[in-house]
């Protein structure tokens, strides 16, 4: 009888218990990368950039709904249905469709994250914006009053993802669109004369715009 033999057998157990363990753990990082690599640009961006989101993607915690401006995820400049698109400024939203129809062209689709909102919307985000940011003043910096914003009288819009957004930094100017706000990439206005003379200099943000003091 050979007693040597049985001896191996625990260890050459254990190795491959130990190798089915590795291949287990690999392949779930494996897995997690490429989750991670496919991941939506717009959601890597919104986590990034620290604003509410209600002021730029159309999401939050108030609670007011697509009456008063929430746009539903994947609303485009032409749907007509959405309060959002449809109660903006008519030449603002003309230009929008104009670009959004030569973008696509490119493959590149307009999203509206924000557009026209009720005072009552505009309200309930910025008091998430005091919450969030502990001051009117901080706040102020990504939401303005209703009195004051844009948004409320349909003369903004906020526009992803972040390559349609680079488009319109790139080709807006020929349409008259314009980004105002260094801090927001997102928000675009109608500067008719910027056709023919490009878009004026941004402010840093809008406490800097004079249109937003009281």
């Amino acid at each position: 009888m050979n007693y040597g033999e049985p001896a191996q057998t625990a260890p050459r157990r254990i190795r491959s218990a130990i190798f089915a363990v590795l291949a287990v753990g690999c392949a779930a990082i494996i897995v997690a990368l490429i989750h991670q690599s496919t991941a939506s640009p717009s959601s890597s961006i919104a986590s990034s950039i620290d604003i509410p989101r209600g002021d730029h993607g159309g999401q939050s915690g108030a609670s007011s709904g697509v009456a008063d401006g929430a746009v539903p995820d994947g609303v485009t400049v032409f749907d007509n249905g959405v309060p959002a698109v449809a109660k903006l400024d008519p030449a603002l939203l003309g230009a929008l469709r104009r670009a959004a129809t030569d973008a696509k062209d490119g493959g590149v689709e307009f999203v509206v994250n924000s557009g026209w909102r009720s005072p009552k919307y505009q309200e309930e985000l910025l008091r998430e914006a005091v919450s969030k940011y502990g001051s009117e003043k901080a706040a102020a910096r990504w939401v303005a009053i209703a009195d004051k914003s844009l948004h409320v009288s349909g003369d903004a819009v906020d526009i992803g993802p972040s390559g349609a957004a680079a488009w319109l930094s790139k080709h807006g100017a020929k349409y008259g669109l314009c980004q105002i706000y260094g801090n927001e990439p997102w928000h675009y206005e109608l500067r008719p004369e910027a056709i023919d003379d490009g878009c004026p200099p941004k402010y840093a943000d809008p406490t800097k715009d004079p249109r937003m003091r009281r």
